[in-house]
């Protein structure tokens, strides 16, 4: 959603990308509900802090979408009642700690379902 809080400009995304830029498509969506019709995933996982599930109990599969929402704030709850409370999940936390930063929780998600799909070329959305 709009604004998103940094540049899509070519030249940012080379230095966020470093060497995959390449390999990216970036597409933009007015919002979430407009991204999953376009994306049409075949599953979605949220993950929030509140979630049901820890991330890694999860079977992701290629073609699922991974969803996060702000770092600061997370996903709105008129956004999260686009899904079942059984796609949000959680990465576990210490008590009165602190979470991840946004990119640390991310890594760490995208990583879990790429492993599990044998670390197959195709990914995850």
């Amino acid at each position: 959603m709009h604004p998103l809080g940094f540049s899509l400009a070519d030249t940012y995304l080379k230095r966020a990308g470093l060497d995959y830029h390449d390999l990216t498509h970036v597409q933009e969506h007015p919002d979430l509900a407009s991204c999953l019709a376009t994306v049409q995933p075949s599953a979605t996982h949220v993950i929030e802090t509140g979630g049901s599930s820890d991330y890694t109990q999860v079977r992701y599969k290629v073609g699922d979408a991974l969803i996060f929402g702000c770092e600061t704030r997370g996903l709105s709850p008129e956004q999260l009642a686009l899904f079942s409370p059984t796609d949000i999940h959680h990465i576990p936390m210490y008590p009165q700690n602190r979470s991840l930063n946004l990119s640390n929780a991310v890594a760490l998600v995208v990583y879990e379902a790429w492993r599990q799909n044998g670390f197959n070329q195709s990914g995850v959305s």
